[in-house]
Protein backbone atom coordinates (compact mmCIF):
# COMPACT_ATOMS: atom_id res chain seq x y z
CA UNK A 1 0.00 0.00 0.00
CA UNK A 2 1.11 3.34 -0.69
CA UNK A 3 2.21 5.38 2.13
CA UNK A 4 0.63 8.85 2.71
CA UNK A 5 2.37 12.23 2.37
CA UNK A 6 2.20 12.59 5.90
CA UNK A 7 3.49 9.53 6.64
CA UNK A 8 6.93 9.67 4.10
CA UNK A 9 7.23 13.67 5.87
CA UNK A 10 6.95 12.16 9.27
CA UNK A 11 9.69 9.65 8.34
CA UNK A 12 12.22 12.02 7.08
CA UNK A 13 11.64 14.35 9.30
CA UNK A 14 12.71 11.58 12.49
CA UNK A 15 15.51 10.15 10.13
CA UNK A 16 17.36 13.85 9.55
CA UNK A 17 16.09 15.59 12.73
CA UNK A 18 14.87 18.58 10.81
CA UNK A 19 11.64 20.52 10.41
CA UNK A 20 13.49 22.13 7.83
CA UNK A 21 12.51 23.34 4.01
CA UNK A 22 14.95 25.11 1.97
CA UNK A 23 13.25 27.02 -0.65
CA UNK A 24 14.57 27.20 -4.02
CA UNK A 25 14.07 30.50 -5.34
CA UNK A 26 16.95 31.49 -7.38
CA UNK A 27 17.21 35.04 -8.32
CA UNK A 28 19.40 35.98 -11.39
CA UNK A 29 20.08 39.14 -9.99
CA UNK A 30 21.39 37.51 -6.57
CA UNK A 31 23.53 34.88 -8.16
CA UNK A 32 27.37 35.28 -6.81
CA UNK A 33 29.20 37.08 -9.55
CA UNK A 34 31.55 34.36 -10.02
CA UNK A 35 28.58 32.16 -11.59
CA UNK A 36 27.27 35.07 -13.55
CA UNK A 37 30.78 36.29 -15.19
CA UNK A 38 31.69 32.73 -16.01
CA UNK A 39 28.54 30.84 -17.37
CA UNK A 40 25.30 32.07 -19.87
CA UNK A 41 22.54 32.29 -17.04
CA UNK A 42 20.83 29.40 -17.24
CA UNK A 43 23.78 27.15 -16.48
CA UNK A 44 24.59 29.62 -14.01
CA UNK A 45 21.33 29.18 -11.87
CA UNK A 46 21.93 25.30 -12.72
CA UNK A 47 25.35 25.19 -10.75
CA UNK A 48 24.06 27.71 -8.31
CA UNK A 49 20.84 25.21 -7.36
CA UNK A 50 23.35 21.54 -8.00
CA UNK A 51 25.53 23.76 -5.16
CA UNK A 52 22.68 24.55 -2.72
CA UNK A 53 21.51 21.45 -2.98
CA UNK A 54 24.59 19.35 -2.36
CA UNK A 55 25.30 21.86 0.70
CA UNK A 56 21.63 21.51 3.01
CA UNK A 57 20.04 18.44 2.12
CA UNK A 58 21.50 16.76 5.20
CA UNK A 59 19.59 19.51 7.51
CA UNK A 60 16.59 19.52 5.45
CA UNK A 61 13.60 17.13 5.23
CA UNK A 62 12.44 18.96 2.00
CA UNK A 63 12.67 21.38 -0.65
CA UNK A 64 10.11 23.77 -2.26
CA UNK A 65 10.93 25.14 -5.96
CA UNK A 66 9.13 28.16 -6.51
CA UNK A 67 8.24 27.61 -10.20
CA UNK A 68 8.07 31.39 -11.29
CA UNK A 69 12.03 32.04 -11.20
CA UNK A 70 12.33 28.58 -14.23
CA UNK A 71 9.27 29.11 -15.98
CA UNK A 72 11.02 33.80 -16.09
CA UNK A 73 13.52 31.69 -18.24
CA UNK A 74 11.36 31.04 -20.70
CA UNK A 75 12.22 27.86 -22.93
CA UNK A 76 15.40 27.11 -21.19
CA UNK A 77 13.37 27.35 -17.67
CA UNK A 78 11.95 23.83 -17.53
CA UNK A 79 14.98 22.48 -18.90
CA UNK A 80 16.53 23.71 -15.50
CA UNK A 81 13.51 23.09 -13.41
CA UNK A 82 13.87 19.53 -14.56
CA UNK A 83 17.77 19.36 -13.80
CA UNK A 84 17.07 20.68 -10.70
CA UNK A 85 14.46 18.04 -9.46
CA UNK A 86 16.73 15.11 -10.65
CA UNK A 87 19.71 16.85 -9.03
CA UNK A 88 17.47 16.35 -5.40
CA UNK A 89 18.36 13.07 -3.14
CA UNK A 90 15.72 10.69 -3.46
CA UNK A 91 15.17 10.92 0.11
CA UNK A 92 13.77 14.60 0.38
CA UNK A 93 10.10 15.43 -0.26
CA UNK A 94 9.39 18.08 -2.97
CA UNK A 95 7.28 20.95 -3.01
CA UNK A 96 5.72 22.44 -6.41
CA UNK A 97 5.36 25.99 -5.17
CA UNK A 98 3.03 27.14 -7.98
CA UNK A 99 -0.26 28.54 -6.38
CA UNK A 100 -2.48 26.59 -8.42
CA UNK A 101 -5.92 27.95 -8.41
CA UNK A 102 -7.87 27.38 -11.55
CA UNK A 103 -11.08 25.67 -12.02
CA UNK A 104 -12.40 22.01 -13.46
CA UNK A 105 -10.50 20.82 -16.49
CA UNK A 106 -7.83 23.42 -16.14
CA UNK A 107 -6.85 23.05 -12.50
CA UNK A 108 -7.20 18.74 -13.16
CA UNK A 109 -4.13 19.50 -16.20
CA UNK A 110 -1.99 21.58 -13.54
CA UNK A 111 -2.14 18.62 -11.24
CA UNK A 112 -0.95 16.29 -13.73
CA UNK A 113 1.87 18.56 -14.44
CA UNK A 114 2.65 18.76 -10.88
CA UNK A 115 2.19 15.34 -9.71
CA UNK A 116 3.10 12.86 -12.92
CA UNK A 117 5.58 15.10 -14.85
CA UNK A 118 7.32 16.88 -12.38
CA UNK A 119 7.30 13.85 -9.95
CA UNK A 120 6.82 16.57 -6.98
CA UNK A 121 5.51 15.15 -3.84
CA UNK A 122 2.88 18.34 -3.35
CA UNK A 123 1.86 21.62 -4.60
CA UNK A 124 0.62 24.96 -3.33
CA UNK A 125 -2.85 25.87 -3.97
CA UNK A 126 -4.95 28.91 -3.77
CA UNK A 127 -8.55 28.67 -2.47
CA UNK A 128 -10.28 31.74 -3.97
CA UNK A 129 -12.32 29.81 -6.49
CA UNK A 130 -13.24 27.19 -4.86
CA UNK A 131 -13.66 23.64 -4.18
CA UNK A 132 -13.31 22.37 -7.70
CA UNK A 133 -9.83 24.48 -7.93
CA UNK A 134 -8.37 22.21 -4.87
CA UNK A 135 -10.37 18.97 -5.58
CA UNK A 136 -7.68 17.62 -8.83
CA UNK A 137 -4.89 18.26 -6.73
CA UNK A 138 -6.28 15.89 -4.11
CA UNK A 139 -6.98 12.89 -6.33
CA UNK A 140 -3.37 11.34 -5.95
CA UNK A 141 -2.88 9.12 -3.02
CA UNK A 142 0.71 9.73 -1.89
CA UNK A 143 0.20 13.24 -2.64
CA UNK A 144 -0.79 16.23 -0.90
CA UNK A 145 -2.08 20.01 -1.53
CA UNK A 146 -0.74 22.55 0.60
CA UNK A 147 -3.84 25.34 0.19
CA UNK A 148 -3.25 29.31 1.39
CA UNK A 149 -4.37 29.65 5.02
CA UNK A 150 -2.65 32.76 5.93
CA UNK A 151 0.20 34.16 4.28
CA UNK A 152 2.95 36.28 5.44
CA UNK A 153 2.97 38.66 2.63
CA UNK A 154 2.21 42.88 3.54
CA UNK A 155 -1.58 42.15 1.54
CA UNK A 156 -2.55 39.18 3.03
CA UNK A 157 -5.02 41.07 5.48
CA UNK A 158 -6.93 42.33 2.51
CA UNK A 159 -9.03 39.36 2.47
CA UNK A 160 -7.71 36.69 4.70
CA UNK A 161 -8.57 38.82 7.59
CA UNK A 162 -12.32 39.60 6.13
CA UNK A 163 -14.83 38.48 8.84
CA UNK A 164 -17.11 35.51 7.54
CA UNK A 165 -20.29 35.14 9.50
CA UNK A 166 -18.05 35.48 13.06
CA UNK A 167 -14.97 34.43 12.00
CA UNK A 168 -12.00 35.19 9.91
CA UNK A 169 -11.85 33.93 6.19
CA UNK A 170 -8.82 32.53 6.90
CA UNK A 171 -9.79 29.87 9.62
CA UNK A 172 -13.28 29.21 6.94
CA UNK A 173 -11.18 28.11 4.37
CA UNK A 174 -9.06 26.03 6.23
CA UNK A 175 -11.92 24.45 7.99
CA UNK A 176 -13.25 23.83 4.10
CA UNK A 177 -9.82 22.51 3.22
CA UNK A 178 -10.01 19.93 6.20
CA UNK A 179 -13.54 18.61 5.15
CA UNK A 180 -12.65 18.96 1.21
CA UNK A 181 -9.56 16.05 2.24
CA UNK A 182 -11.37 13.68 4.49
CA UNK A 183 -12.88 11.83 1.92
CA UNK A 184 -10.14 12.44 -0.69
CA UNK A 185 -7.36 9.83 -2.19
CA UNK A 186 -4.38 12.67 -1.35
CA UNK A 187 -3.74 14.71 1.36
CA UNK A 188 -4.30 18.35 2.27
CA UNK A 189 -1.87 20.99 4.43
CA UNK A 190 -1.97 24.57 4.66
CA UNK A 191 0.17 27.29 3.76
CA UNK A 192 0.57 29.82 6.74
CA UNK A 193 2.80 32.52 7.74
CA UNK A 194 5.40 32.47 10.06
CA UNK A 195 4.87 36.48 10.61
CA UNK A 196 1.12 36.21 12.57
CA UNK A 197 1.27 34.04 15.20
CA UNK A 198 -1.51 34.12 16.71
CA UNK A 199 -3.30 33.17 13.02
CA UNK A 200 -1.45 30.40 13.32
CA UNK A 201 -2.10 29.30 16.89
CA UNK A 202 -6.06 29.61 15.67
CA UNK A 203 -5.57 27.29 12.83
CA UNK A 204 -3.64 24.96 14.47
CA UNK A 205 -6.87 24.39 16.91
CA UNK A 206 -9.16 24.40 13.87
CA UNK A 207 -6.87 22.03 11.99
CA UNK A 208 -5.05 19.66 15.02
CA UNK A 209 -4.01 17.07 12.49
CA UNK A 210 -2.87 18.76 8.81
CA UNK A 211 0.16 19.90 7.95
CA UNK A 212 1.75 23.09 7.74
CA UNK A 213 4.34 24.50 5.16
CA UNK A 214 5.44 28.18 6.87
CA UNK A 215 7.32 30.23 5.02
CA UNK A 216 8.47 33.58 6.33
CA UNK A 217 11.42 32.55 8.95
CA UNK A 218 14.17 34.24 8.64
CA UNK A 219 14.22 37.02 6.04
CA UNK A 220 10.51 38.36 6.69
CA UNK A 221 11.06 38.31 10.31
CA UNK A 222 9.54 35.13 11.63
CA UNK A 223 10.57 33.96 14.99
CA UNK A 224 11.48 30.43 14.91
CA UNK A 225 10.86 28.95 18.25
CA UNK A 226 7.60 30.66 18.42
CA UNK A 227 6.31 29.30 15.26
CA UNK A 228 7.10 25.55 16.34
CA UNK A 229 5.35 27.05 19.93
CA UNK A 230 2.58 27.94 17.74
CA UNK A 231 2.37 24.98 15.23
CA UNK A 232 4.39 22.11 15.64
CA UNK A 233 2.20 18.91 17.82
CA UNK A 234 2.77 15.25 17.70
CA UNK A 235 -0.43 14.95 15.55
CA UNK A 236 -0.16 18.39 13.69
CA UNK A 237 3.22 18.01 11.17
CA UNK A 238 5.42 21.71 10.25
CA UNK A 239 7.67 22.19 7.70
CA UNK A 240 9.37 25.49 8.03
CA UNK A 241 10.66 26.73 4.98
CA UNK A 242 13.46 29.26 4.65
CA UNK A 243 14.55 30.57 0.98
CA UNK A 244 16.91 33.77 0.48
CA UNK A 245 18.19 33.47 4.40
CA UNK A 246 19.88 30.41 2.73
CA UNK A 247 20.39 31.06 -0.17
CA UNK A 248 21.71 34.11 -0.43
CA UNK A 249 23.89 34.07 2.88
CA UNK A 250 26.95 34.82 1.05
CA UNK A 251 27.36 36.84 -2.86
CA UNK A 252 31.06 35.16 -2.99
CA UNK A 253 33.02 31.70 -3.50
CA UNK A 254 32.05 30.36 -0.19
CA UNK A 255 28.32 30.71 -1.48
CA UNK A 256 27.56 27.02 -0.65
CA UNK A 257 29.38 26.34 2.16
CA UNK A 258 27.54 29.94 3.83
CA UNK A 259 23.87 28.21 2.68
CA UNK A 260 24.95 25.37 4.72
CA UNK A 261 26.07 26.96 7.68
CA UNK A 262 22.77 28.84 7.98
CA UNK A 263 21.17 25.73 6.96
CA UNK A 264 22.24 23.81 9.79
CA UNK A 265 21.89 26.88 12.14
CA UNK A 266 18.22 27.32 11.29
CA UNK A 267 17.87 23.10 11.57
CA UNK A 268 19.13 23.75 15.01
CA UNK A 269 16.98 26.46 16.41
CA UNK A 270 13.83 24.37 15.25
CA UNK A 271 14.97 21.22 16.34
CA UNK A 272 15.78 22.67 20.03
CA UNK A 273 11.97 24.21 19.67
CA UNK A 274 10.27 21.44 18.96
Amino acid sequence: MKQSFAQRLRTRQQSCRSVLCVGLDPDPQRLPDVLRRTQPLAEALLTFNRAIIEATHASACAFKLNLAFFEALGREGWRVLEETLAALPEEVLVIADAKRGDIGNSARFYAASAFDHLGCDACTVAPYMGRDAVSPFLQYPGKAAFVLGRTSNPGAADFQDLDCEGEKLYLRVARYVAAWAADAPGEAGLVVGATDLAALRAIRATCPDLPFLIPGVGAQGGDARGVMEAAATAEGLVLVNSSRQILYASSGLDFAEAAAREAENLRGMLEAAR
